[in-house]
């Protein structure tokens, strides 16, 4: 079983995100769950959202304690929140930043990094005060993992990303 936990900001997409990536993977055959955590906080409160795939069927229901991925939709919470807590070795951590993997204070664990909020912008992905970066982080971390194809995760977007009116 895989094990995959979001940290994200209240409005980025961290639960949508979740659920198109146990989309992506259902898809492809796997058994999977996706939910979230998050209290009353509002728009730009962390957090946090899990995803578990297996070939198996998935009989446990409780939190991830022990990702084998993280995905961090915004680098700020990496000096918020724990991130990295519990990951499994060989861990990795896909973070939205325009630094690279080298300069992350992540050198324990395999990185790889995107900057999810330029290609957001670049393709009207929300707005400039608040660019949606869910779908640009579950390419890279498609890409960055192989845990599900890309074109599983292109598939699935449709039908779990709400279509705003012009």
């Amino acid at each position: 079983m895989k094990e995959i936990r979001f940290h994200g900001r209240g409005g980025q997409g961290a639960v949508i995100a979740s659920n198109i990536l146990a989309n992506a993977a259902f898809l492809e055959g796997k058994d999977v769950q996706a939910f979230p955590f998050f209290g009353v906080e509002r728009r730009g409160a962390p957090v946090t959202a899990f995803t578990r795939l297996d070939e198996k069927p998935i009989r446990i229901k409780y939190f991830i304690y022990n990702p084998n991925y993280v995905i961090v939709m915004d680098e700020s919470l990496l000096k918020a929140v724990d991130v990295t807590a519990g990951l499994k070795d060989p861990g990795i951590v896909v973070v939205n930043s325009m630094r690279t993997p080298e300069e992350m204070e992540l050198s324990q664990y395999k990185v790889a990094t995107v900057d999810a909020t330029s290609i957001a912008l670049d393709n009207s992905l929300g707005s400039k005060m608040a660019p949606i970066v869910n779908t640009v982080m579950l390419g890279a971390f498609a890409i960055a993992t192989r845990e599900v194809k890309l074109d599983s995760v292109l598939e699935s977007i449709p039908d779990l990303v709400p279509i705003k009116a012009e």
